[in-house]
């Protein structure tokens, strides 16, 4: 059975692992899934030179030809698994999609956010109305606290403070209604 020693073997695989990397780079498009191929074709084919593989010395006459097969049976079932689930990623993607498309609030629960909004305009319109401007500038437009001091002529500490206020009296209109 052992037309191949596992030094002669070894060194076999050794002299043309470069190859085989590039060899299988080639069906799998990427070196590193290569890389990974061949070091499972090399525990196939040493598995066969020492008896393991179930192949009873199949190949084996022509070692180098018979890793050559090995690489490349790995390679191309590796590819179409990464085909298969490339498609099956796709598919749940498109499938995902659709549904939150699908997934409008109902009647009740626009209804509800209506009323909240509408709540919310009531109270911020209460609000004093540096706190107000100062709370739409932070919350609505993204103004960071410096920006609204210097739009407004006050300083840090106070514009805190008015974002908070303001807040906090929107809080409470709130829940309050609630």
């Amino acid at each position: 059975m052992a037309a191949v020693s596992d030094n002669k073997a070894l060194s076999l695989y050794l002299s043309h692992r470069n190859e085989l990397v590039s060899y299988a780079s080639g069906i799998v498009g990427d070196r590193a899934r290569a890389e990974d191929v061949v070091q499972e074709a090399w525990l196939r084919f040493g598995g066969a030179v020492e008896g393991r593989g179930g192949g009873e010395g199949r190949g084996l006459t022509e070692p180098l030809g018979y890793l050559y097969r090995i690489v490349r049976n790995l390679a191309l079932d590796g590819r179409r698994r990464q085909v298969r689930e490339q498609r099956l990623m796709d598919a749940e993607a498109g499938t995902d999609m659709d549904a939150r498309a699908d997934e409008k609030p109902s009647p009740e629960a626009e209804v509800l956010a209506r009323d909240e909004l509408r709540q919310l305009a009531e109270a911020m319109a209460e609000l004093p109305e540096r706190t107000r401007i100062a709370l739409e500038m932070h919350r609505f437009k993204g103004a960071t606290i410096k920006e609204i001091a210097g739009h407004l002529g006050i300083s840090v500490g106070l514009v805190h403070n008015l974002l908070v206020d303001g807040l906090e009296h929107c809080r409470a209109r709130l829940c309050r209604r609630s």
